[in-house]
C-alpha cells in the first residue's frame, strides 16, 4: 500500500475523478438551462378545473411543488381528512394569462381545492404583440360582411395569415423606406449644421436645401400614409373569444401574432409548432420590455462586440508578449510591465468599465468630438457609451490573457531555430514575423479562446460603457459608413440581467432567463470551437512544437 501511495497513482485517479465529476456537473447544469428554456417554447396543454366556489379556472401548470401539511396548519388552512392523512399536498402556480382582464398572470391554489383537470379542445392560446398571450374560446370571426360563429379556427388562421403578410409590408416600408428616408434627412440636416458652424451658408445653398428637405418630408409623409391603410386594415378584422369567466373580448389582428389549440395538436405539430417557435425566438426583435420576443439584436451585440474586441486586442497582447520576450532585457523596467501585467489580471471589471467611462467615453470620445464633430455638440456623437468603447475596455480587461498565452508560446520555440535563421542571413524581425510567429500561433490563438471565453461573458462593465436595454438600430446597416462603433447595442449578458431582474412581470419571463443563458453559453462555445478549430490547423501545420 506504502508503494502503491508512492508512485503517485492515487492523485492521478483522484485527479481523473476530479475532472469526470467537473464535467459530468458543467454538462448537468447546461441541461437543466437548457430544459428549462427550451421547453418553454413547447406548446404546453391547457386544463380546466372548478374551484372550491364553483368558478372555472382555465390556464397552464407552470410548477408544481409538494408542500408539507404541518405548514399549512400553521398558516390557518383547512383541509381534508385524507388530504391530511397523506403529510403533504401539491401547490399549483397556474398560468392564467388574460392580462388586461385579471390583476395577475399566475395563480397559486392547492390541488386539493381543484376538481379533476379536464383538457377542453376548443380553447387556444392567442400570442399577442403586447399584453402577453390570452387564453379563451373563439366563438366568432368578425369581417366587414359580419360574423362568421362557424369554422372559426379556419377564418382566424387565414386572417393570421394575412396578418402576417400585411406586417411584412410594414416592415418592408418602415426599414427600406421610412428609416432610409429619415437617415437621408438626418445627414442633409447635419450638412445644414456644419455649414452654419462654418459660416459657408448662402442663398443658393439655402435654396437647394430647403427643396430637398420638403421632398424629404412629402415622402416620409407618403410612407405613412401607407403606414396607416395597413394599420387600419389589421384592425377591420377580429375575433370574438370566452374567457374563462364566461366575458367576452374582441381581439383584432392588429394585436394577434399567432394561435393555437395545444389540446387538439398531435405530437408532429407541436415539434413543428416548437421548432417555428424557437425561430422566432432567434431571428425576432424584442417585444414587452424584453419579456417577450426574440433576441436577435442581442446575439447579434455579442457576437460583433467579441469579434471587434478580438481584432483590438489581439495585436496589443502579441506586441506586448513579443516585446517582453523578444526584444526586451530582464531589467527594472521589464519587471514593472510584468507586475503591472499580473495586477491588470486581477483587477475587479467593474474597475474597467469606470475606467472606460472616465477615460474612453468622456476624454477620448469627448476629444473626438470637439476636433470631427464640432458642428454636432452639445449633442455628442463618441462622447457617449458605444459599441467602440465597449471593445476597448473588454480588450483592456483581456489584456493579460492574450499577452502570458503568447508569451508561453514563444518561451517553447527553441532558441535553435532562431539561431538557424539569424545563421542562414536573416534578420531578428524576419525571424520574428517568419519564423517564430507562425509557430507561436497555436498558442496565440489560445489566447483570443481565452479572451472570448472571458469577455462574452462580461455585463458590469459594459453597463457603464455602450450596452442598451433596447437598441433601435443594428451597429451595421446600409448606410455609410455601414459601422456604426459610436452606437449603443443590445447584449446576451445584459439582457437575462434585465429579463430577470427588471422585467415588470419576472415569473412570466423567467423561462426566457434561462432560454437566453443557454443560448448566451451556446454563443461562447460556438465562437470557442471555431477557434480552436483554426488552432489545431495551426498546430498541424507547425507540429514541430510537439516534437520539442
Amino acid at each position: 500500500m506504502t508503494d502503491w501511495i508512492k508512485s503517485g497513482r492515487p492523485w492521478i485517479w483522484l485527479t481523473g475523478g476530479a475532472v469526470s465529476i467537473s464535467l459530468v456537473a458543467v454538462l448537468g447544469l447546461l441541461l437543466l438551462i437548457g430544459w428549462k428554456g427550451l421547453a418553454y417554447f413547447w406548446p404546453a396543454p391547457l386544463y380546466e378545473w372548478q374551484n372550491m366556489n364553483g368558478k372555472r379556472i382555465v390556464g397552464i401548470v407552470y410548477q408544481k411543488d409538494a408542500i408539507p401539511v404541518e405548514h399549512l396548519f400553521e398558516a390557518d388552512s383547512d383541509l381534508p381528512d385524507e388530504v391530511q392523512e397523506q403529510g403533504e399536498v401539491d401547490r399549483l402556480n397556474i398560468k392564467i394569462a388574460n392580462r388586461e382582464r385579471y390583476p395577475l398572470d399566475f395563480i397559486t391554489v392547492l390541488q386539493s381545492e381543484l376538481s379533476t383537470p379536464v383538457q377542453p379542445e376548443e380553447w387556444a392560446v392567442i400570442e399577442r404583440v403586447r399584453g402577453g398571450d390570452f387564453f379563451g374560446k373563439p366563438v366568432a370571426y368578425e369581417t366587414e360582411s359580419g360574423l362568421y360563429h362557424s369554422d372559426v379556427a379556419m377564418h382566424l388562421r387565414h386572417g393570421i395569415d394575412f396578418a402576417t403578410t400585411i406586417r411584412d409590408e410594414i416592415d418592408r416600408i418602415s426599414e427600406s423606406e421610412i428609416r432610409q428616408q429619415g437617415w437621408e434627412l438626418s445627414q442633409l440636416l447635419m450638412e445644414k449644421q456644419k455649414r452654419e458652424y462654418n459660416h459657408q451658408l448662402n442663398d443658393a445653398y439655402l435654396d437647394t436645401f430647403f427643396r430637398k428637405k420638403t421632398a424629404l418630408n412629402e415622402l416620409i409623409a407618403e410612407s405613412e400614409a401607407k403606414l396607416d391603410v395597413l394599420r387600419e386594415r389589421l384592425q377591420t378584422e377580429a375575433v370574438i373569444v370566452e374567457d374563462m369567466t364566461g366575458g367576452k373580448t374582441r381581439l383584432s389582428l392588429g394585436v394577434i401574432l399567432d394561435a393555437w389549440y395545444p389540446n387538439n395538436m398531435s405530437f408532429s405539430q407541436k415539434l413543428f409548432h416548437w421548432a417555428g417557435k424557437v425561430k422566432q425566438f432567434l431571428t425576432d426583435d424584442p417585444r414587452e420590455a424584453n419579456s417577450e420576443g426574440g433576441v436577435f439584436p442581442a446575439i447579434f451585440g455579442t457576437v460583433f462586440l467579441v469579434m471587434v474586441m478580438s481584432v483590438i486586442v489581439m495585436p496589443l497582447g502579441v506586441v506586448a508578449a513579443v516585446y517582453l520576450h523578444e526584444y526586451a532585457k530582464n531589467g527594472a523596467f521589464t519587471r514593472l510591465i510584468r507586475i503591472a501585467v499580473i495586477n491588470l489580471a486581477g483587477v475587479p471589471s467593474i474597475v474597467y468599465g469606470v475606467f472606460g467611462l472616465g477615460f474612453f467615453v468622456y476624454t477620448l470620445g469627448g476629444t473626438i468630438d470637439e476636433l470631427f464633430y464640432s458642428e454636432r455638440l452639445p449633442t455628442p456623437t463618441f462622447g457617449t457609451p458605444g459599441l467602440l468603447w465597449s471593445a476597448l475596455t473588454l480588450a483592456l480587461l483581456t489584456l493579460p490573457v492574450v499577452i502570458v498565452a503568447t508569451e508561453e508560446g514563444l518561451s517553447r520555440i527553441p532558441n535553435s531555430v532562431r539561431h538557424g535563421s539569424m545563421a542562414l542571413g536573416a534578420t531578428q524581425f524576419e525571424t520574428l514575423w517568419r519564423i517564430v510567429l507562425p509557430m507561436a500561433s497555436p498558442a496565440i490563438i489560445t489566447g483570443m479562446i481565452l479572451a472570448v471565453a472571458r469577455a462574452a461573458g462580461e455585463v458590469a462593465p459594459l453597463m457603464l460603457v455602450g450596452v442598451a436595454k433596447l437598441a433601435p438600430s443594428l451597429p451595421v446597416d446600409g448606410n455609410y459608413p455601414y459601422v456604426h462603433l459610436e452606437r449603443k447595442f443590445m447584449h446576451l449578458g445584459y439582457h437575462i440581467y434585465d429579463i430577470g431582474f427588471q422585467s415588470p412581470n419576472i415569473e412570466a419571463a423567467r423561462p426566457l432567463v434561462y432560454a437566453t443563458s443557454f443560448l448566451l453559453v451556446t454563443v461562447i462555445v460556438g465562437l470557442n470551437l471555431t477557434a480552436i478549430k483554426i488552432r489545431n490547423n495551426l498546430r498541424e501545420k507547425y507540429r514541430i512544437l510537439e516534437q520539442e
